[in-house]
């Protein structure tokens, strides 16, 4: 039985494809692992869980519900899904994750991120970031009328896709220094994270010691995970 990884699926009623990807992927390879994290942007966007009534939120809740009756499901916010609190983790059975978190896989320690945190060159991003995360900010816009909410949602993020066309690709990747200084911190010789859309297996050395970055893909075109079976990890697209 296997450890899967996943994450960046940006699920949203627009993507149908998507959405019948991730339900076959719950009721497939989902129920053949051994435990199963989601590290971040499962939504195009969560407004907060009093829209858990949306018929296609509750339709990829049932869908998680079913999975996680049948095998442990860690869930991490990721930077567009950060207002998913108790009441999602409650109706679909996932289990709410820190971010980042440290676990064994068959005795060699990892670090888990969504990936965001690494990007430390993007300064505008984090400071948003920063102050998104604020219990303050949470409480002011979870306090707006549900359809106050979603439009001033559509809003931030037409200016964040308005912000990234100006911005140069390297400013919203990994920052090495943030890398190596959360590999650190961990003391761990792995890391695994989405958010940059950019899969990928990097090796590097931090303090003389061999480390690895695997990146997770986005699910825009297809549907994958990362498995660990106990001895390597191996990445895996869907049909």
């Amino acid at each position: 039985m296997a450890t899967l990884f996943l994450s960046d699926l940006h699920l949203s009623a627009s993507r149908p494809f998507t959405v019948a990807q991730f339900e076959g992927f719950l009721a497939g390879p989902a129920l053949d692992a051994r435990e199963i994290y989601i590290l971040g942007d499962l939504f195009e966007y969560w407004p907060g869980d009093d829209d858990l009534a949306d018929p296609f939120n509750a339709r990829i809740v049932a869908a998680l519900a079913g999975a996680s009756a049948r095998v442990p499901i860690g869930f991490m916010r990721g930077n567009r899904d950060f207002l998913i609190a108790d009441g999602f983790a409650r109706a679909s059975g996932v289990s709410l994750i820190d971010d980042p978190l440290t676990i064994r896989l068959a005795g060699r320690k990892a670090v888990l991120l969504h990936g965001d945190t690494l990007c430390t060159d993007d300064t505008d991003y984090q400071r948003f970031r920063s102050e998104s995360r604020s219990p303050a900010w949470i409480k002011t816009m979870l306090g707006t009328p549900l359809a106050v909410r979603k439009r001033h949602i559509q809003t931030l993020r037409d200016q964040s896709e308005a912000q990234k066309r100006a911005k140069s690709a390297g400013i919203m990747d990994v920052n090495a220094e943030a890398v190596a200084t959360c590999l650190r911190a961990a003391a761990c010789d792995l890391m695994i994270h989405g958010h940059t859309h950019r899969p990928a297996v990097h090796r590097l050395l931090v303090d003389g010691r061999p480390c690895e970055r695997w990146v997770l893909d986005a699910w825009y075109e297809h549907g994958s995970y990362l498995a660990h079976d106990g001895e390597t990890l191996q990445a895996h697209a869907l049909p």
